[in-house]
């Protein structure tokens, strides 16, 4: 019964994304050859809004399961990480046409398919978690 709170957001997600069309192929590819402003807007809304619930969080101080408030934790400037990462995030994000995310609703949706892309990003963190310590952080 705990758990129900996440049922139900990760049904409401999955319906958010299908009726914005995120989890459209189509739109994914517009938006990697700079066609369509549709999924750019999706991204700017979830930037504003992250950034605004943020905020909201420390201003209340919510705290986490195990009592810390939450609170951001400034991280190392890691440019060359962050581009060769964000690379290979953005290449197979435009090979599969999606992003993780709808990867769950579009599995939902019966693209069974896709079960493979997330058996393979689960691969690639364990690999990421393997190889971790030889890479530049």
């Amino acid at each position: 019964m705990r758990l129900l709170k996440f049922l139900f957001t990760g049904i409401l997600f999955g319906i958010i994304m299908t009726k914005s069309e995120a989890i459209s192929w189509f739109r994914i590819q517009e938006m990697f050859r700079f066609q369509s402003i549709h999924m750019y807007g999706i991204i700017g809304v979830s930037v504003v809004l992250g950034i605004l619930m943020n905020q909201l969080l420390i201003k209340i101080g919510f705290k986490d399961a195990s009592g810390v408030k939450f609170k951001i934790v400034p991280k190392a400037k890691t440019y060359r990480a962050s581009i060769i990462g964000g690379s290979i995030f953005g290449i197979g994000w435009a090979m599969t046409g999606a992003c993780p995310g709808p990867l769950y609703v579009l599995t939902g949706h019966g693209y069974f398919i896709m079960i493979i892309t997330i058996f393979s990003a689960l691969l690639g963190t364990l690999f990421y978690g393997a190889v971790k310590k030889y890479l530049p952080h």
